[in-house]
């Protein structure tokens, strides 16, 4: 008796393929699905940036690799405006902040100064992408020279984070200090 006779074994491994690959097809995404990733991707980004914060010794938030770059405290502060002012632009949701000048303001240096700060620009971008209806994703905003998806907006203030933080685990290195671990989950 044989079990797969050679004209049924590729009909039957053609059905099993296809019928596999019928069921793989993605589902669309909603907005509400984009919502909630952003929420779980900014939330790592607090707790992952708040790791950095509290591994830096508060003494060298002063610390600056050469002279002509931000110390750790600029590059955490610029990082804070970077979040409210993106998000803003993204959300339209107000707040009262300093402003640009907060990276070179002197009473803002010290380290927990910078971590309200830190923490207060990524409550507000939580809070922000929380209250911003999904439906608006697609919707341009801006002025006539920089025009960008709310959406866009949404994935720039992430990278502009990312990127800031980033830099800073030269400066924690540069302490022979270990920077936290990666969180991208």
């Amino acid at each position: 008796m044989r079990y797969f006779p050679g004209k049924i074994f590729p009909i039957l491994l053609s059905l099993l393929l296809t019928g596999g690959a019928l069921r793989s097809f993605a589902q669309p995404i909603t907005g509400q699905q984009i919502r909630e990733q952003f929420i779980a991707d900014w939330e790592r980004a607090k707790a992952y940036t708040l790791d950095y914060l509290n591994t830096m010794p508060s003494d060298k938030y002063s610390f600056r690799p050469v002279d002509s770059i931000r110390s750790f405290a600029g590059q955490m502060l610029h990082l804070a405006s970077g979040n409210i002012g993106l998000i803003m632009a993204a959300t339209g949701a107000k707040i009262d902040w300093p402003g640009r000048g907060l990276e070179n303001s002197p009473t803002a240096q010290n380290k927990d100064s910078v971590v309200w700060y830190v923490t207060r620009s990524y409550d507000y971008a939580l809070e922000s992408i929380k209250a911003l209806d999904p439906g608006k994703y697609a919707e341009m905003v801006g002025d006539a020279n920089r025009k960008a998806m709310r959406y866009t907006l949404l994935l720039k203030a992430f990278e502009h984070q990312t990127h800031h933080r980033g830099q800073t685990t030269i400066y924690i290195r540069l302490q022979s200090i270990r920077p936290p671990n990666e969180r991208l989950f």
